[in-house]
């Protein structure tokens, strides 16, 4: 008898460039990326879908790249900080984070400026979240409280939260 195969060849799509992959099944979307691609701009912090430095975009929605398979984001668009924008042409969001000195080691950079680019398109299609007022209101009022609840998700262990806050503010306009 035969043991299965632990490994598969899959197709990643990663910021718009199919990436053909050996990879183990229990590969994570985060350890394709730094390990498979070389795009380390994704980081590992706790590996436990914790702290959020892996967040990534997946056809779209934030995810902890550190919690999903590889495996089950073929035929999806796998979107990281690098696909955002380059350092000539930064996505609105990185220019905010520059301007408004949101970081300060940048470890956790990559994973908040990901978080805070689809917290903002979930704000624009009308996603009430836990503090939203009115949740009948598709028009939610963007504030300090609710940018603070939509990137729970992403932990800053320098405290830079105050200028994150602020950074994804500006882009909001």
């Amino acid at each position: 008898m035969s043991e299965a195969s632990t490994s598969s060849t899959v197709v990643l799509c990663v910021n718009g460039t199919r990436h053909r992959l050996c990879l183990d099944h229990r590969t994570t979307v985060l350890d394709a990326l730094r390990e498979h691609l070389d795009l380390t701009g994704t980081k590992k912090g706790c590996d436990h879908g914790q702290c959020g430095a892996c967040t990534v975009l997946l056809d779209g929605r934030r995810v902890n790249g550190c919690l999903v398979l590889a495996i089950s984001a073929v035929g999806k668009q796998i979107i990281t900080i690098e696909g955002l924008g380059t350092s000539s042409d930064l996505h609105p969001m990185q220019q905010a984070f520059v301007a408004q000195d949101a970081l300060q080691c940048g470890y956790c950079t990559p994973g908040q400026i990901c978080s805070a680019v689809a917290m903002l398109d979930e704000v624009r299609q009308g996603w009430p979240s836990a503090v939203t007022e009115d949740v009948a209101d598709e028009t939610i009022k963007l504030d300090d409280t609710e940018i603070r609840e939509r990137m729970s998700g992403n932990l800053c262990r320098c405290g830079a939260y105050v200028n994150i806050v602020t950074a994804i503010t500006e882009a909001a306009r």
